[in-house]
């Protein structure tokens, strides 16, 4: 009985050991601005500069909690047009609220020559 336990606790397997990876002979067991230190100056400069807007055509998109304080673009048919998210945005029915995809209309006066009285204005 005492065998049975002895080969079964033998053939139980070995904890598996992971490969310890290192950048230029230094554990990566860092946090990332310790290992931004380590890197030439382009890759530095580049995660430095910050988030980049988050580019996007889905117009019905509904804003939730998580994207609060984020920025995004939202297109409108020609160009990109930058928002950032705030708290008072949750709920909103569209994104495209925030992205007009038309010029609105301005009704000011009639044009020359758009009514029949404007013949005898000179033009000058």
């Amino acid at each position: 009985m005492a065998d049975v336990e002895d080969d079964v606790a033998s053939e139980q397997p070995k904890k598996r050991v992971f490969k310890k990876f290192s950048y230029r002979g230094v554990d990566l067991d860092m946090s990332t601005n310790e290992l931004v230190k380590l890197f030439n100056a382009r890759p530095r400069r580049r995660t430095q500069r910050g988030e980049e807007p988050v580019k996007t055509h889905l117009r019905n998109m509904i804003i939730i909690l998580e994207m609060i304080g984020s920025i995004i673009e939202i297109n409108n048919g020609k160009t990109f047009n930058q928002i950032e998210v705030k708290p008072e945005m949750i709920g909103q029915i569209l994104l495209a609220e925030f992205s007009i995809s038309y010029k609105p209309v301005k009704r000011d006066r009639p044009g020359i020559g758009a009514t029949h009285s404007s013949r005898f204005i000179p033009l000058q």
